[in-house]
């Protein structure tokens, strides 16, 4: 089982998967970037960090197997408990966890992890096919410095002695402002004449709507009572799924059961394998949506899993 390649799947789609008692990738977004240095432009990106701290199992790397696989939920937790005990054997004995496409893992002198990500992807699904790429220098000012020194070296002005010789210049200008000047006064005049005709034709609209809309009205004399309806819409980006569901009828299912036991269900529509995902509810923060996750691990179902996930 190629746990990393699993990892690096779930990365483009989630800021956090957690390995049970391992430790969590975290994919955290960050905007692009300017070297202003080297004149280069970095796209935007997730960046990886690793968090030991992150232990505790929150399904999505095991139903990602299961589903993946098709094998039984315990296999894939079992599955992920032999990679933890080898990943940690390993570094026991001073190698360098290698994963490709997301980064390396070793211990330090004092005995903690420390993560070097790669770069070799970019997680963040909106930048994907963009690339760093290097603007060139511009030399605007270089040219200005140039056009200055021409025009130094080179001055072109329009003595009094040729005004002089050009007396045709001076009629053509007078010719050239009278031609204007009754341009305006004739544009003026057409554009009052079609403001007028425009008003004297909204003003007989107006009187036939006005006509119309009186003989048009009535009066109901029993009016139907108001109908109000409260309409409750889900939010949050945290769900904690039931199950999934090739069978599209099978989600419904699985959906009527849930309300009917007084959960605030709904379908999410299908995940990249073409299920039909039911969920128990939606929450607007992790911390709420994990408590509810331990209890309905306790008290319902040990398989659900949380899912984080913008459905807008």
């Amino acid at each position: 089982m190629q746990l990393q390649n699993y990892i690096s799947d779930l990365l483009y789609q989630y800021e956090c998967v957690v390995v049970p008692e391992f430790g969590a990738f975290l994919a955290q977004p960050s905007s692009a970037k300017l070297n202003k240095d080297a004149s280069t432009f970095f796209p935007p990106k997730k960046m990886l960090v690793f968090n030991e701290q992150l232990k505790t199992n929150d399904g999505l790397l095991a139903n990602y197997i299961t589903a993946t696989e098709n094998v039984p939920y315990h296999v894939a937790v079992k599955k992920i408990a032999l990679q933890v005990t080898f990943f940690k054997s390993c570094l026991a004995q001073g190698d360098t966890l290698v994963f490709n496409a997301i980064g390396a893992l070793k211990l330090t002198s004092e005995g903690k992890l420390q993560f070097t990500p790669s770069n070799e992807l970019n997680y963040f699904k909106n930048a994907f096919g963009l690339s760093k790429f290097v603007s060139p220098n511009i030399t605007r000012e270089v040219l200005k410095t140039e056009v200055e020194h021409i025009e130094a070296a080179v001055p072109i002005a329009i003595t009094t002695e040729k005004r002089k010789s050009r007396p045709f210049l001076k009629y053509a200008a007078f010719a050239l402002v009278f031609l204007a000047l009754g341009g305006l006064i004739g544009s003026n005049y057409y554009v009052y004449q079609i403001e007028s005709n425009n008003q004297i034709a909204q003003e007989e609209a107006n009187k036939v709507i006005a006509d119309r809309v009186q003989q048009a009205t009535f009066v109901i004399a029993n009016p139907l009572p108001e109908a109000i309806l409260n309409v409750t819409k889900q939010s949050g980006n945290f769900h904690l799924v039931a199950g999934a569901f090739r069978v599209e009828a099978n989600s419904d299912k699985k959906l009527k059961q849930l309300q009917k036991i007084g959960f605030n269900a709904r379908k999410i529509g299908k995940n990249k394998y073409g299920l039909h995902q039911v969920v128990y509810s939606s929450y607007d923060t992790r911390d709420e949506a994990q408590r509810e996750l331990y209890k309905i691990r306790r008290s319902i179902n040990k398989s659900a899993w949380l899912l984080v996930k913008n459905l807008n």
